[in-house]
């Protein structure tokens, strides 16, 4: 079945490069998933890459020199303080396309703080609206990403907690969108956008917000899994590997 599923990415990874703007989602934790997008860069040949991983002010510090160095590029980027896994899963993404412009889409503490009490309109630079930010959520939307991050932080969180956390994945989906935007409207794309596959997803992700602010454009979106295990979110696409080897996340809240 693997090799089955491996077939399919290779023969479908042509179709999606006349796509204006292509989603690949991932677990963060995966090194399959990670060669699985770089060969999919490589195949589009996108004038811009967009990263959850990045923030724009380090997306924009990033120099052509920096690029043929992964050493030298993981140190500008201060990786091993970021909080992501190890960046040798993420340079061959950046080689993949050496010519494309690199858009940082991370969000920072600050504005995650000011998400988690409300507040868009600062980060989002007065786009909010744009992205559906000034409205709230449906309320079943709302109670599935309140459950989902409750799940995510393995139940042992404060409830009161949650309507925050959910605010601050509507910027991070948000931000995603604009910055997808802003790479196709400067390049004129392709656009790949390397990201979480919560993010990626077609159903409430930043596809959906993409839809929202610029319904012309054409999105393939890409859901990575393991062990071919479902999932959900409306994707156009779904790969699967091998689950990665990983300590239980949940056992520092025991």
């Amino acid at each position: 079945m693997r090799s089955l599923l491996f077939l399919m990415f290779s023969t479908l990874s042509c179709a999606a490069t006349a796509q204006d703007i292509s989603v690949l989602g991932e677990v963060h934790d995966n090194p399959a998933h990670h060669a699985a997008q770089a060969e999919r860069v490589q195949n589009i040949a996108p004038r811009a890459l967009v990263f959850e991983m990045l923030t724009p002010e380090q997306a924009n510090s990033i120099t052509p020199e920096l690029r043929g160095d992964a050493d030298a590029l993981a140190k500008a980027l201060d990786w091993e303080n970021s909080g992501w896994p190890d960046f040798a899963m993420y340079y061959p993404i950046f080689a993949a396309a050496p010519d494309a412009r690199i858009y940082g889409a991370g969000v920072g503490r600050d504005e995650a703080r000011a998400a988690m009490d409300g507040g868009f309109d600062g980060p989002m630079d007065g786009n909010a609206a744009r992205f559906g930010l000034d409205e709230p959520l449906p309320q079943h939307q709302q109670d599935a990403r309140e459950a989902l991050q409750m799940e995510a932080h393995c139940n042992a969180i404060p409830e009161e907690m949650l309507p925050g956390m959910v605010r601050i994945q509507r910027l991070r989906d948000a931000m995603l969108a604009r910055m997808a935007l802003e790479a196709h409207e400067e390049t004129g794309g392709p656009v790949v956008v390397i990201t979480g596959n919560g993010h990626a997803r077609r159903d409430w992700g930043m596809p959906a917000l993409l839809a929202l602010a610029a319904p012309e454009l054409e999105v393939h979106v890409v859901g990575q899994t393991e062990n071919e295990m479902p999932l959900v979110g409306g994707f156009d696409e779904v790969l699967s590997a091998p689950p990665a080897q990983r300590d239980d996340p949940c056992e520092a809240f025991r």
